[in-house]
């Protein structure tokens, strides 16, 4: 699906490409406004909302979001969830799906590798320096999203199990139903600590104080979009998710912390 050059057509912000949306070349074409549904990690809300409006104008379309954990959209959509993207936290859930014939050929895209921190609320005092700090009894409440099918969850625990501490800490932990919630539990102070994604630490605005966790942990975090194969709309959904790694898409995307590999943070 090499949609890429046409996209970046629509985007130069040129008079010809206005000219092309309003006559209805390229995307959106063929009249009214066609509608694509993106199924995204919950740690995308913030950076796909700021690229909402953006994409909608140069594509001449309607795009509805959703956000969660990454597993439960892989299951919702092997149950017939009726969306066009899929934008995971963890590319092993598109691949699942893919070797069961739900993604279109070719659209499996990496958009970022994702990180982890180790956060506190801002502001607090005798925050833990490092993932081996939580032994410490005095971090009762530790957040983190439900490894069982949160892709930020897994790399958490897989840090912890690293570095000896899952079984010690393991009865204090709060487990959050996707990585916003987790970081949620930490910025409001229901939790002492938490492991969550670097971009929602970035997008917290100083709300989390944060360490980045050595990435060797854990398995990379390599995090996937990719169409849905029994989508109506498979040339608009390709478009979104090269808009999101195009010239306009990637600045915003970095502001909020997900750098594809070499990129700086």
């Amino acid at each position: 699906m090499n949609v890429a050059p046409r996209l970046l057509r629509i985007l130069s912000g040129s008079a010809v490409a206005a000219a092309a949306i309003a006559s209805g070349a390229g995307c959106g074409q063929g009249g009214g406004k066609p509608e694509i549904t993106v199924a995204a990690a919950s740690d995308l809300r913030p950076a796909f909302e700021a690229l909402e409006p953006a994409f909608e104008r140069a594509c001449a379309c309607r795009l509805t979001l959703s956000f969660g954990s990454s597993g439960t959209f892989a299951t919702q959509i092997q149950e017939g969830l009726p969306v066009d993207v899929f934008a995971s936290a963890n590319a092993a859930y598109v691949d699942q799906l893919s070797a069961e014939g739900l993604i279109a050929k070719n659209s499996r895209t990496t958009y970022a590798v994702g990180r982890i921190v180790l956060a506190t609320r801002g502001g607090e005092a005798n925050a833990p320096a490092t993932i081996e700090d939580l032994v410490d009894p005095r971090f009762e409440r530790i957040a983190i999203a439900n490894p069982e099918h949160a892709p930020y969850g897994l790399a958490a625990k897989q840090a912890l199990t690293s570095v000896g501490l899952w079984d010690t800490v393991e009865p204090r932990l709060v487990l959050a139903e996707n990585a916003s919630q987790a970081a949620q539990f930490v910025e409001s102070g229901d939790a002492d600590a938490g492991i969550v994604p670097l971009s929602l630490a970035i997008q917290s605005g100083g709300g989390l104080e944060y360490e980045l966790i050595d990435e060797a942990l854990h398995e990379p975090l390599e995090q996937v979009a990719a169409v849905i194969a029994r989508s109506g709309e498979h040339e608009l959904a390709g478009d979104f998710i090269a808009f999101i790694n195009g010239p306009e898409g990637r600045p915003v995307m970095l502001e909020f912390g997900f750098a594809l590999p070499g990129e700086a943070r």
